[in-house]
């Protein structure tokens, strides 16, 4: 451990201009550190006057000695960082870049070039690579941490010093999860029906084998914006031509899910992600349920959703929003939901 670069990072994030020895000292808790490991950093920033004894406090009367507060100077502190940096660009490997860092605060320096130490040696004895691998699965080889790149701000870091890209990282998205037909995979047209909620989707699998459809796909909320990326990977056809239908809640959060996917489907395969209308319809003849007053609001969605129904649906559709209330998906019962799927004429 670096006590010294440990007491640096937090004098400079400090709001005041005093510290005392205890506050740094507690830095250190239940870390592997001496008193006299502590003190000899603390004297060193005392030499290098980054830190300066407040007199009127007086000193410990341990050896060796230090003061009980010291007054910060965040003016040296800075200084310092600019002559490190520029002496890190001399020594680290070339790919790395430091410039960010001289508009950056002093405090990132000192939390990043641990890190990018760790990535000197690494690319001092492997180069760059040239194959493409998960981000744990980098990030791991990196600073040996699966989680730094992903859940530590370590892609961040990369970015910074110019390396995100050259170190060919693939993200890893949480899989589409969809259950097939085989019987629908033969068709012409690839049909999908995909449903935002757990309950939806088990009550619908049974009725799969007997529709016109390749894949019944579980949305799981925002989560299928991204996922439906990985169907032509997870479902290699050849030459294929998908159709996607999609039933999700009727509330301001079921729609503004279907709006995004309809956009990134639309990207993905040139075709939108058409409502289920025979679900929707069924749900619209029932008694809404309220508890839905805080959703928040998505005006763009909403237009687009309520345009592909009548005007007396989207009456209800309003209505019912505007006062709070929602259509779930379970207001349908699973001997109703598979019906209407069996006995609908599917069309493109």
């Amino acid at each position: 451990m670096n006590f010294n670069s440990r007491i640096r990072t937090h004098l400079l994030s400090l709001k005041k201009v005093k510290v005392s020895i205890d506050e740094l000292y507690a830095l250190f808790d239940g870390q592997p550190c001496t008193y006299e490991q502590f003190a000899q950093s603390v004297l060193e920033l005392e030499a290098e006057k980054i830190i300066q004894m407040v007199q009127s406090k007086g000193r410990t009367g341990k050896r060796p000695s230090l003061a009980y507060q010291y007054s910060v100077q965040k003016n040296r502190l800075k200084v310092d960082t600019h002559k490190d940096i520029h002496q890190a660009r001399m020594l680290l490997h070339p790919d790395i870049q430091l410039d960010a860092y001289y508009s950056l605060g002093a405090e990132i320096w000192e939390q990043d070039k641990l890190y990018i130490a760790m990535i000197d040696t690494y690319l001092k004895e492997y180069m760059l690579p040239t194959t493409p691998v998960p981000a744990p699965e980098r990030s791991f080889e990196l600073v040996a941490d699966e989680k730094w790149i992903t859940e530590k701000r370590g892609g961040e870091l990369l970015t910074r010093i110019g390396l995100w890209d050259k170190f060919l990282i693939l993200l890893v998205d949480d899989p589409l999860m969809f259950a097939v037909n085989p019987y629908g995979l033969t068709n012409e047209v690839h049909r999908h029906l995909i449903v935002e909620n757990k309950t939806t989707y088990q009550a619908l699998l049974q009725a799969l084998p007997d529709v016109p459809f390749a894949t019944l796909i579980f949305g799981g909320g925002y989560r299928i914006t991204k996922s439906i990326e990985l169907l032509s990977m997870q479902l290699p056809l050849k030459d294929p031509v998908h159709e996607f239908y999609y039933f999700g809640d009727i509330d301001k959060k079921g729609i503004h899910i279907w709006h995004l996917l309809n956009e990134q489907v639309i990207k993905l395969f040139g075709r939108p992600a058409k409502l289920a209308f025979p679900f929707y319809r069924a749900c619209l003849s029932r008694k809404f349920a309220k508890g839905k007053e805080y959703q928040r609001s998505h005006e763009q969605a909403l237009q687009t959703f309520t345009s592909h129904f009548t005007e007396e649906e989207r009456k209800i559709i309003n209505q019912c929003l505007a006062s709070g209330g929602y259509f779930p998906q379970e207001i349908l019962p699973s001997h109703e939901l598979c019906r209407i799927w069996r006995h609908t004429a599917w069309t493109t």
